[in-house]
């Protein structure tokens, strides 16, 4: 399984996220506002990040926005 192996690959991009006012889920108790994410896959819809919980979860691209290095 691929996404199995996420936690070892590399990180693609850092995120800072912007908002947490999700529509249907509750995100605020594992994305904080202002801070930095390590993104470790990304598809059309989502980014996949390892978030305050210390494991990966995929989340609205919305929620972030791309920073510079």
């Amino acid at each position: 399984m691929n996404h199995s192996e996420w936690t070892k690959r590399a990180t693609l991009k850092k995120v800072k996220c912007i908002h947490t006012n999700a529509k249907k889920y509750k995100v605020n108790s594992v994305l904080s506002v202002g801070k930095i994410y390590d993104v470790k896959n990304e598809t059309e819809e989502f980014l996949f990040v390892v978030d305050n919980s210390g494991k990966i979860g995929g989340y609205y691209k919305e929620y972030f926005e791309e920073v510079n290095s």
